[in-house]
C-alpha cells in the first residue's frame, strides 16, 4: 500500500490538472488563475491559529460533556453503583445453593453405593453361611 502512494498522488494530480484544463477550455493562463482562486477560497475556509485553538477547546468541552453524560446515563440506567453489591450477594447465594446441591448429590451417591455394598455383602454372607453350614 505504501508503495502505491506516489502512484495514487500522481493520478490525483493528473486528474485535478485535467479538470482545471477542461474548465478553462485548455488555456494554461486561465488554469493558473482558477487554481489560485480555488486555493485562496480554501485558505479562507481554514480557521486561523486563534480561532482553531478556540474551536478545538470548544470541541473538547463538548466531547468531554458528551462522554460524562453517557457515563452518567449508563450509571443511572443500569444502576451500577447499586447493582454491584447486590450482584455480589446474589453470586454468594447462588454459590451456596450450588454447593448444597453438589453436597446433596454426593451424599446421595455415597448412600446408594453404601446400600449396594451392604446388599452385596448380605448376599455374600448368605452364600458363605450356606457353604459352611452345609445347606445349599
Amino acid at each position: 500500500m505504501a508503495q502505491n502512494r506516489g502512484l495514487y498522488a500522481g493520478v490525483a494530480l493528473v486528474g485535478a490538472g485535467a479538470y482545471y484544463f477542461y474548465r478553462a477550455g485548455g488555456d494554461p493562463q486561465v488554469v493558473g488563475d482558477e487554481i489560485r482562486i480555488d486555493a485562496h477560497k480554501a485558505r479562507e475556509k481554514l480557521p486561523s491559529t486563534d480561532s482553531a485553538e478556540k474551536k478545538g477547546k470548544e470541541f473538547g468541552k463538548e466531547a468531554g460533556a458528551t462522554v460524562d453524560e453517557a457515563v452518567n446515563n449508563a450509571r443511572s440506567k443500569f444502576k451500577l453503583d447499586e447493582r454491584i453489591p447486590e450482584a455480589a450477594e446474589e453470586g454468594k447465594n447462588k454459590l451456596g445453593e450450588l454447593r448444597n446441591e453438589a453436597k446433596d448429590k454426593f451424599n446421595s451417591g455415597v448412600d446408594q453405593v453404601d446400600r449396594t455394598v451392604e446388599q452385596k455383602a448380605a448376599e455374600a454372607k448368605g452364600t458363605l453361611s450356606g457353604w459352611f453350614s452345609g445347606k445349599k
